[in-house]
């Protein structure tokens, strides 16, 4: 599998509060990003690939919804998750 434990682990790390605070909105969002990201790479190869293709605008929906509502609750941790993963709107 591409994401293995020790990845998540270095994700939720770097992005959460710890390496097992897998819940927080922080290190979800961060998560999300890193298999957008493998995605796209897949679909850029694999354009015919509609499943993934789904799965991956579903994907973007989910971290767009964690966006929206990390940016209602604390605007800064907000700006702050969103410079550090480079996003843009």
């Amino acid at each position: 599998m591409y994401l293995s434990q020790e990845v998540k682990e270095k994700i939720f790390e770097k992005h959460g509060k710890s390496k097992t605070d897998t819940g927080s909105a922080e290190g979800q969002i961060a998560l999300f990003t890193h298999r957008i990201e493998h995605l796209t790479k897949h679909l850029k190869a694999n354009h015919k690939d509609y499943n993934t293709e789904r799965s991956l605008v579903m994907l973007v929906g989910k971290r767009r919804a964690l966006l929206d509502y990390l940016m209602k609750k604390d605007i800064l941790r907000y700006r702050a998750i969103v410079k550090e993963l480079g996003l843009r709107k």
